[in-house]
């Protein structure tokens, strides 16, 4: 990966929607070189996914939440699979840590929340405890990221 192909990762990571003669003039490359190296950015993994991003307020999706996890090791695999598969659900990780995993999750309201944690996220065998917090304010949230200088 060289300076152009970060040029052009930092250009669709802020609008997916430019085409390829505006990515082209951004770079200083030919269009059929910008729609080259689109590919091969989407082909070789850098690219993951071409999305919309959403307002969650316009979507009812008002309350973001973190829960924290604590798994018993035996029921984890298949509490994980159970949990990446909740439309709620939009981010898990595995955390080092006083908890196994951190989630992130978007319903409309708390009634939501409690009823998502008591009836889909308690009930798996895998989970022994569940520690939430609400969100009150996001100051930033972007799934932008900087790109290193180094070959990938």
């Amino acid at each position: 990966m060289d300076e152009v192909d970060r040029k052009i990762l930092n250009i669709v990571q802020t609008d997916s929607r430019q085409s390829s003669t505006q990515i082209a003039q951004a770079v200083g490359v030919s269009v059929s070189t910008a729609n080259e190296r689109v590919r091969k950015l989407t082909a070789s993994g850098h690219i993951k996914a071409w999305l919309a991003v959403l307002a969650p307020e316009k979507v009812g999706a008002n309350l973001c939440a973190f829960i924290l996890l604590d798994m018993d090791y035996t029921g984890e695999a298949a509490a994980c699979a159970a949990l990446v598969a909740l439309d709620e659900v939009q981010e898990l990780h595995h955390i080092s840590g006083a908890h196994s995993y951190m989630m992130k999750v978007r319903v409309a309201d708390t009634q939501t929340l409690q009823t998502l944690i008591n009836t889909k996220i308690k009930p798996l065998a895998g989970v022994l405890r569940t520690e939430s917090m609400l969100v009150l304010k996001t100051e930033k949230e972007t799934p932008k990221m900087r790109i290193a200088n180094h070959e990938q």
